[in-house]
């Protein structure tokens, strides 16, 4: 199996949305287009085109196919996307979530 990396979060600064590890590092170090690599993956290239830009999330069954073209495995994928989310999440509710109380359990 594929050795996967942790994904590490800067709580000031938003994580880098997977789409665009996709669009700056991936398709340019394998000199691939957007159309071809979308071929690869067996996707239109609409969606990779939105995922690219950022506009639309790393599904799981995009996680696998992404993880299997780079090798690398679904779970990086998902991790950085997850992060990303959470993040955005994080920072549109920090107000009312500071207001909600923590219980020890």
């Amino acid at each position: 199996m594929a050795t996967e990396y942790p994904v590490t979060r800067d709580s000031l600064m938003s994580p880098v949305h997977p789409g665009e590890i996709l669009r700056e590092e991936v398709l340019p170090v394998l000199k691939l287009s957007v159309s071809e690599a979308a071929r690869q993956l067996g996707v239109s290239r609409q969606t990779l085109h939105r995922i690219m830009a950022g506009t639309h999330a790393i599904t799981p069954e995009m996680a696998v196919r992404v993880g299997k073209f780079c090798g690398n495995g679904p779970g990086l994928w998902l991790r950085m996307q997850q992060r990303f989310d959470l993040w955005h999440v994080e920072q549109r509710l920090r107000d009312g979530i500071e207001k909600i109380p923590t219980h020890a359990t």
